[in-house]
């Protein structure tokens, strides 16, 4: 009983197998308000050995891009698929440093469908299916033994677009454990 008493006990962490659901939010962009350049990501992840997690995501983005006096919105329906991996963390299994490799595929709306501007200018851009990859530097930290909160970094490269293709974002997030 001594010995019970005297010593802290963690519950088990990173068991593999062991699933969880993530929600961040993020900005695309630090050059306008959060409402112009944001993005919402919902997934599940999947503990493997190690620390090491598959996630499996949906995101939404959305960034407003100015033409005159005009403001054209680009919205992204995606897909994301990848493996994290630890490259760094405490003995304790409480913080940790991720990268990740992702997938992307997913597709792209220019200003709502709509190719002409009021002024009777065509945008010349089309909406479009998109797929590339990316990398996801995350630093997690654990809440409770069930909820982690992250904050996390990422930039993906598209193809198929005819807007942008290298994309970064910063964001935060939290992960429920069950």
């Amino acid at each position: 009983m001594l010995i019970v008493s005297t010593t802290d006990l963690y519950a088990q962490r990173l068991i593999k197998g062991q699933k969880g659901f993530e929600a961040s939010i993020g900005l695309i962009s630090d050059k306008k308000p959060l409402h112009d350049f944001f993005y919402m990501q919902a997934g599940m992840t999947i503990n493997g050995k190690n620390g090491n997690y598959q996630l499996w995501a949906v995101e939404y983005s959305h960034k407003n891009h100015e033409f005159e006096n005009y403001t054209i919105p680009v919205e992204t329906y995606s897909a994301e698929g990848g493996y994290s991996f630890v490259l760094l963390g405490d003995w304790a299994k409480n913080i940790f440093l991720n990268m990740g490799i992702i997938a992307v595929a997913g597709y792209e709306i220019i200003n709502q469908g709509e190719n002409a501007l009021p002024n009777g200018a065509v945008i010349q851009n089309k909406d479009s299916f998109i797929y590339g990859g990316g990398l996801r530097l995350s630093l997690e930290t654990y809440l409770g033994d069930h909820l982690v909160m992250l904050i996390q970094g990422k930039t993906k490269a598209v193809w198929g677009t005819s807007v942008e293709r290298f994309r970064p974002s910063a964001g935060i997030g939290l992960r429920y454990i069950f």
